[in-house]
């Protein structure tokens, strides 16, 4: 939900933050001069007709402020715009949780790590395993503590899979046993580097 928000926020910051620029020129060009004929404000109010949207608005708004079915819209419609306005401020104000995975935890505090650097230091392990040619590896957290390690090897021709995949395990013991971490291990045949 909160990613919505954030979305939503952005888009609506964008579409307003044009408007009012597109809106400021508008009328600096219209600032330029006095009177109600070329570019001034009388102009202006001329060219977009705002006597008679006056006189419109004037009528609904008088609609609007008596009872029956328009002032129920106009108060639902109130209501929406409110609960909207709320939802861009909670997408400009909550601040986006970063999700770590948990290492370890005991009474004295949390070890946690990032997901990007976990994963580039399994990635530099299963490189140095001979026979892989690429290896790229995604870290995702668990709820609790711990989390899963995909990785997909890309191995050489020479080199066996049941092997390799044995190899990549074996390396990424180092970071898999003392922390709760689970290694899903893929190996390929192909690669862009040849041993």
């Amino acid at each position: 939900m909160i990613l919505l928000a954030r979305l939503l926020a952005r888009v609506v910051g964008f579409v307003v933050l044009v408007a009012l620029a597109a809106a400021g020129i508008v009328l600096a060009v219209f600032c330029i001069g006095t009177g109600t004929h070329g570019p001034s404000l009388g102009g202006l109010a001329r060219l977009l007709s705002l006597a008679s949207v006056r006189d419109t608005v004037g009528d609904w708004l008088d609609r609007m402020a008596a009872s029956g079915s328009v002032a129920v819209i106009a108060g639902l419609c109130g209501l929406g715009a409110i609960a909207l306005g709320l939802l861009l401020i909670a997408g400009v104000l909550v601040p986006r949780r970063e999700r770590l995975v948990q290492l370890a935890g005991d009474d004295r505090g949390t070890l946690a790590a990032r997901r990007r650097p976990l994963a580039q230091v399994a990635t530099a392990l299963v490189e140095q395993v001979r026979g892989v040619t690429e290896a790229r590896v995604r870290v995702r957290p668990r709820r609790r503590a711990g989390g899963i390690l995909s990785v997909r090897a890309s191995r050489s021709r020479r080199a066996d899979e049941a092997e390799v995949r044995g190899a990549v395990s074996e390396q990424l013991e180092a970071l898999t046993q003392p922390f709760k971490l689970k290694a899903r291990v893929a190996v390929a045949r192909r690669g862009p580097r040849v041993e």
